[in-house]
C-alpha cells in the first residue's frame, strides 16, 4: 500500500513460512486518529451545519403503501393520503406529526456544546441502524394535530439527522415509537464534516505483505491452495440467461448503487445511473417501452418497461434468472382503473397554477399468486426527483396487500414528461 495515516513503512514484522520464504508485512496502526480529530475540531456546530437546509425551506418525501410523508425541514412533518372522488375532487386525509416551535431548536444544544465541550462529548445520542450504533442530531417538533387516543394532546416528533455523504436529505424511516409520538430519520451529507457525527471506520484493516529478495511473490503453499480451489470449481456449466444479453442491454448496462451507511444497506431502494442517450432520445425510447428502467437492491430487482410490464427478478450464478411477472399493461384496464382512482396528483405553485407531481398507472394480469389464487397487480407511481445525475433512476417496491404492489419510480427523466399527462395519467413526448 501507499504509506499514509494507517500504514507507516517502519511499522512491520518479518514473516517466515515453513518453506523458509520471507515476507515483510506492513501492519496498520491500531488508532485511526478519530479521537484526536474530535478533540481538535473547532468547526461549525451541527446546528450551524444544518442551517442551510432550514433556510432553503426544502422538503423531503417518502411514499409508503397508503401514506405519503412530507418533512419540510425546520417547519413541519405531515402524513397525508389523497383520494380522487367523483367529479375530479381530490379528498386529502392529513395529520401534522409536528410543527416547529417558536424558539429556534438548533440553538440550545449548540450553545451547550460551545460552553461546555466536555459535557457535550458524552451527550451525542446514537441509534441502532442495521446493527450499527449511529450518532444523530435531534430536532424536536411539537404542536401537531391533536391525538384522540391521548386526550387530544398534540402529536410530536423527533427528527434525527444522520450523516450520509451521498444522501440528498432522504427520509430513511418514520416510526411511531409511542402513541402519537414519532421518530423520523433523515440522511444528510451536511453533518459529515463534523467528526463526531461520522461513522466509525471498521476496526478491521488489511495487512499487506511484500516478498523479500530470494522469496517468490506468493508462498509456494498459497499457490498450491489456489490451484486446488480452481480445480474444485465445476468444469462445465449451462449458458445462463444473464449471459445472453442483447447488445443493446450491454450498451446501457446499469450500476446498482444502494444508499448505504458504513457497510450496511439501509434502503430497499436502488439508484441506477443509466445511459448516455440524449434526453429526447431517452424519453422517446422510454415512452415506447423499448428502454426499460432497472432498480432495487437485495434479493429481488425490478424491471419496469413503460406501457409493457413490471417484472421482479433474481439472478443467481448457480441457477440463472428467476423472474415473476408482477403486472402487464392494458390501456383499457388502466383507463377503467383511472376512473375510480387518482391517476394524477398535483402541486400548487406559489403563483396559483398547478403542476403534476405524480402519475399512477395500473398494471394487472401478472403471474397468479399462490396466496390469493388471483393474478398479481401493481400500481406504478412515476414521480419527479431532481438529482445531480440527470439520468439517475430510483426504484422501490411496496406490498400493502398480498400480491398487490406499489412500484415507486423516481427520476429527473420523469420531471420532463409529467406535465404531458392527460386525465388518465397517460404520458406523451413533450412538444
Amino acid at each position: 500500500p501507499t504509506t499514509g495515516v494507517l500504514y507507516k513503512e517502519d511499522n512491520y514484522i518479518i514473516m517466515t513460512t515453513v518453506d523458509k520464504e520471507k515476507y515483510k508485512c506492513i501492519l496498520p496502526l491500531i488508532a485511526s486518529g478519530n479521537e484526536e480529530e474530535e478533540k481538535d475540531y473547532k468547526g461549525p456546530t451541527p446546528g450551524e451545519l444544518l442551517e442551510p437546509l432550514f433556510k432553503q425551506s426544502s422538503c423531503s418525501y417518502r411514499i409508503e403503501s397508503y401514506w405519503t410523508y412530507e418533512v419540510c425541514h425546520g417547519k413541519h412533518i405531515r402524513q397525508y393520503h389523497e383520494e380522487k372522488e367523483t367529479g375530479q375532487k381530490i379528498n386529502i386525509q392529513e395529520y401534522y406529526l409536528g410543527n416547529m416551535m417558536m424558539k429556534n431548536p438548533l440553538s440550545e444544544p449548540d450553545q451547550e456544546e460551545k460552553e461546555n465541550p466536555k459535557e457535550s462529548a458524552k451527550e451525542i445520542p446514537t441509534k441502532n441502524i442495521e446493527g450499527q450504533m449511529t450518532p444523530y442530531y435531534p430536532v424536536e417538533l411539537g404542536n401537531g394535530t391533536p391525538c384522540s387516543l391521548r386526550q387530544n394532546l398534540p402529536r410530536s416528533s423527533t427528527v434525527m439527522y444522520i450523516c450520509h455523504p451521498e444522501a440528498k436529505h432522504e427520509i430513511l424511516s418514520v416510526a411511531e415509537v409511542t402513541t402519537c409520538e414519532y421518530e423520523v430519520v433523515i440522511l444528510t451529507p451536511l453533518l459529515c464534516s463534523h467528526p463526531k457525527y461520522r461513522f466509525r471506520a471498521s476496526p478491521v484493516n488489511d495487512i499487506f505483505c511484500q516478498s523479500l529478495p530470494g522469496s517468490p511473490l506468493k508462498p509456494h503453499n498459497l499457490e498450491q491452495l489456489e490451484k486446488q480451489q480452481e480445480m474444485m470449481k465445476v468444469p462445465f456449466r449451462r449458458v445462463k440467461e444473464e449471459e445472453m444479453h442483447s447488445t443493446k442491454e450491454e450498451k446501457f448496462s446499469s450500476i446498482h448503487k444502494p444508499l448505504a451507511v458504513g457497510s450496511h444497506q439501509l434502503l430497499t431502494v436502488g439508484t441506477t445511473h443509466i445511459s448516455k442517450l440524449t434526453d429526447d432520445q431517452l424519453i422517446k425510447e422510454f415512452l415506447s417501452g423499448s428502454y426499460c428502467f432497472h432498480g432495487g437492491v437485495g434479493w429481488w430487482k425490478y424491471e419496469f418497461c413503460y406501457g409493457k410490464y413490471v417484472h421482479q427478478y433474481h439472478e443467481d450464478k448457480e441457477s440463472g434468472k428467476t423472474s415473476v411477472v408482477v403486472g402487464t399493461w392494458s390501456r383499457e384496464e388502466h383507463i377503467e382503473w383511472s376512473r375510480k382512482n387518482a391517476a394524477r396528483t398535483f402541486y400548487l405553485r406559489e403563483d396559483g397554477t398547478q403542476t403534476v407531481r405524480m402519475v399512477s398507472h395500473f398494471y394487472g394480469n401478472g403471474d397468479v399468486c399462490d396466496l390469493t389464487d388471483k393474478p398479481r397487480q401493481v400500481t406504478v407511481k412515476l414521480k419527479c426527483k431532481e438529482s445531480d445525475s440527470p439520468h439517475a433512476v430510483t426504484i422501490y417496491m411496496l406490498e400493502p396487500h398480498s400480491c398487490q404492489y406499489i412500484l415507486g419510480v423516481e427520476s429527473p427523466v420523469i420531471c420532463k414528461i409529467l406535465d404531458t399527462a392527460d386525465e388518465h395519467g397517460l404520458l406523451s413526448v413533450p412538444s
